[in-house]
């Protein structure tokens, strides 16, 4: 019989809930990524977000209908599927993240995000989930965890 233990209200980067507590370069490192990319995002400057990302790239997701759905992109199916979402970059797409970041170790770290989208007169609020790996002392997404893509899987 499995016994198992539910921690709850633990702080998501603590040594207690997770075993790795990080470094205060750990936390920058991660910090000025999600700013770059984030600058990135802001432009649409898809093919400078696929230079961000170890392909291929995990996506995980739900469909139309209610399903859950993954699926492996090589980068020119992330680039011409984020260029269609997010448009030609003639246009900045300004967003507000608020982002708690859980690190596994030194060079993996699972981020989750709300994030708050204005486009023209309206505004999306969302969450998502990335999970990120460090490679020679930089950071790239591997995974996408986020609603709504399904579809397009």
């Amino acid at each position: 019989m499995n016994s198992w233990t539910v921690s709850l209200g633990a702080p998501r980067d603590s040594a207690a809930s997770i075993g790795y507590t990080p470094t205060a370069e750990d936390r920058a490192s991660l910090d000025a990524w999600f700013e770059r990319y984030d600058a990135l995002c802001t432009k649409c400057d898809v093919e400078r977000m696929a230079d961000q990302a170890v392909f291929p790239l995990n996506l995980i997701s739900d469909d139309s209908a209610g399903n859950g759905r993954s699926a492996q992109w090589d980068r020119r199916r992330f680039v011409e599927t984020m260029a269609h979402v997010m448009g030609d970059g003639s246009q900045e797409v300004p967003f507000r993240n608020t982002r708690t970041p859980v690190f596994l170790s030194a060079s993996r770290a699972m981020v989750f995000t709300r994030s708050v989208v204005a486009a023209g007169d309206r505004t999306y609020e969302t969450d998502y989930a990335d999970v990120l790996v460090r490679r020679d002392g930089a950071w790239a997404f591997q995974t996408m965890i986020q609603s709504g893509w399904g579809d397009h899987l």
